[in-house]
């Protein structure tokens, strides 16, 4: 197999963590990366040092193209402008999820995609784990018969939650976007790809019930190091990133500071976005929301996504005809209901990448690439705007209370 040229749009966590699974065994170079950071921008072209820096997406459109594919990786909103012209230069785009924050965007880059015949792949990257594969396995085995409900969980995490959707970048919808397809599409991804059969109709509920400042304890400061009341919340800022520090992981507090020492973690908590009481900041995304789901052929899922839990994996049931599921995220039981006997599965998924998804995901994109085959990847560009178009029909429900039909 070839090595693949590989372009980088948007150097922050998504993005070098493709480029580091890509490039890490030589089956990929690093050929560009474009970032209006200049500290990510020199950091990763430290380690990459034959690639070609640029402040801007634009810059590397008016060069004559200078690598196979490219990763976009970029903020949500910053998605459609460089899928778009890049799949007209000719790059194979591999784009970050969701595709893009207005439905119509997400068409038109689905229709470049289509029009130019790049290999265009969304990182659903649950589809690409061993559990995913163990998961499709027994289903299309036909050990549980036909599948009639699956129940899905995700259970986001009380701190991943006051970190990313009422402190960080993804908490308002008028700058990133709502919540169920910032950080769900993936699951509705997912429950497509194992049913095999399109949504027909949506309902949904939900809303932002804690993190407002109605609940802002008495006695409590605007910033967590500021407040009397810090011991007793389990949200409290210096509680959440302090154990973080010294892990091997950057992750979360490089998006905190460059620096990610004790006393750099506790500047940023001093004076950045970090550190605000979760009870006192602009946030309106939900911390709460169920998705019913009814397919074509008459199956039904239910999908809830809860930001009061443990960070912890997915939790899956599925019910079929002939037997039934349960899942974790690593071990399956699987239930047969003609001779009653229980199996275990054992898929043992990495402990970090998604389970092994942001790997495979990267494994495939580049089979696909170096053999001039398709088939390695496991959504195409109509599958991926299926599950963008449920993420919108849910939204719209839980919005006007209604059944939406797609």
């Amino acid at each position: 197999m070839r090595q693949v040229d590989l372009a980088l749009v948007g150097a922050g966590d998504r993005g070098t963590t493709y480029t580091k699974y890509a490039t890490m065994d030589g089956r990929a170079r690093l050929a560009a990366v474009a970032e209006p950071d200049p500290r990510r921008r020199e950091a990763l072209l430290a380690e990459h040092p034959d690639a070609v820096g640029f402040g801007d997406w634009r810059e590397l459109a008016e060069q004559p193209r200078l690598a196979d594919a490219v990763v976009i990786a970029t903020l949500d909103a910053g998605h459609v402008e460089p899928a778009v012209r890049l799949a007209e230069l000719g790059y194979h785009i591999l784009l970050e999820k969701p595709m893009a924050v207005r439905l119509e965007d997400c068409r038109r880059i689905v229709a470049a995609a289509e029009r130019t015949g790049v290999l265009f792949t969304v990182c659903h990257v649950m589809r690409y784990t061993s559990y995913t594969r163990e998961v499709k396995a027994v289903l299309d085995s036909g050990r549980l018969g036909e599948i009639v409900t699956i129940d899905h969980l995700e259970p986001v995490g009380w701190w991943h939650h006051a970190h990313s959707y009422v402190r960080g970048n993804w908490r308002r919808s008028d700058q990133a976007t709502f919540m169920l397809l910032a950080k769900s599409c993936h699951d509705l991804d997912w429950l497509t790809y194992l049913m095999g059969r399109r949504v027909t109709r949506v309902s949904s509920f939900g809303g932002l019930k804690h993190f407002t400042a109605e609940n802002q304890p008495a006695g409590a400061a605007d910033r967590c190091l500021d407040c009397t009341v810090a011991d007793e919340c389990p949200y409290d800022a210096q509680r959440i990133y302090l154990p973080f520090v010294g892990g091997q992981n950057r992750w979360p507090l490089s998006v905190l500071s460059e620096d990610v020492t004790e006393a750099g973690v506790l500047r940023a908590l001093r004076d950045g976005p970090y550190g605000r009481c979760v009870y006192a900041c602009d946030n309106d995304v939900v911390d709460h929301q169920v998705v019913n789901l009814d397919f074509d052929g008459g199956a039904t899922a239910s999908f809830t996504m809860t930001a009061f839990s443990p960070m912890s994996p997915r939790k899956t049931r599925i019910f079929g005809t002939r037997g039934s599921l349960e899942g974790d995220g690593a071990k399956l039981t699987v239930t047969d209901f003609v001779t009653g006997n229980v199996e275990v599965i054992d898929t043992n998924p990495p402990a970090d990448g998604h389970g092994g998804g942001d790997q495979g995901l990267v494994t495939a994109f580049l089979d696909a690439l170096s053999r001039n085959d398709r088939s390695p990847i496991l959504s195409d560009p109509r599958e991926s705007l299926h599950s963008h178009e449920i993420a919108w029909a849910a939204e719209e429900a839980r919005l006007t209370g209604t059944v939406v039909t797609l």
